[in-house]
């Protein structure tokens, strides 16, 4: 939003409109210089990043931040890989739209209204079932 408002005037403005990130490898020069270590650094990188993933995806499940630890090793791949880099630029261009779709008054007036009607079902089966069976503390069940 202030690349485009400014124009893109000024450096380090960051915004993807204004000037797009160069695709490709963001390995030291003395690393790029030599095939074998370079070749190397992309193994390390991919295992590292292949590493990262592979315990978010395991976290999706468990408590954790899965897709947080998942987008860390996107970005781990993303620092030697153009695929990687084309990946989490559609992802930031997505969750961009979404808080923009968000922040929209009739998406927010409409997502407020169904929050309160489960809501207000989820206290009315709760309510039926205290009626029903009662409301016992977990600590004086009878054995």
């Amino acid at each position: 939003m202030n690349a485009e408002s400014d124009g893109g005037r000024g450096a380090g403005t960051g915004g993807a409109t204004a000037v797009p990130q160069k695709l490709g490898s963001k390995a030291p020069h003395f690393v790029k210089r030599s095939r074998t270590l370079h070749m190397s650094w992309q193994v390390g990188i991919f295992i590292v990043g292949l590493a990262v993933v592979v315990g978010g995806i395991i976290m999706l499940p468990l408590p954790g931040p899965g897709w947080l630890v998942i987008f860390a090793g996107m970005a781990i791949w993303a620092t030697e890989f153009v695929w990687a880099q084309l990946v989490l630029r559609w992802t930031k261009r997505k969750v961009t739209e979404a808080a923009q779709r968000a922040l929209d008054p009739k998406v927010r007036r409409r997502n407020i209204i169904l929050t309160t009607i489960g809501l207000v079902i989820i206290a009315a089966g709760l309510a039926v079932y205290v009626w029903q069976f009662g409301f016992v503390m977990p600590w004086k069940i009878p054995h």
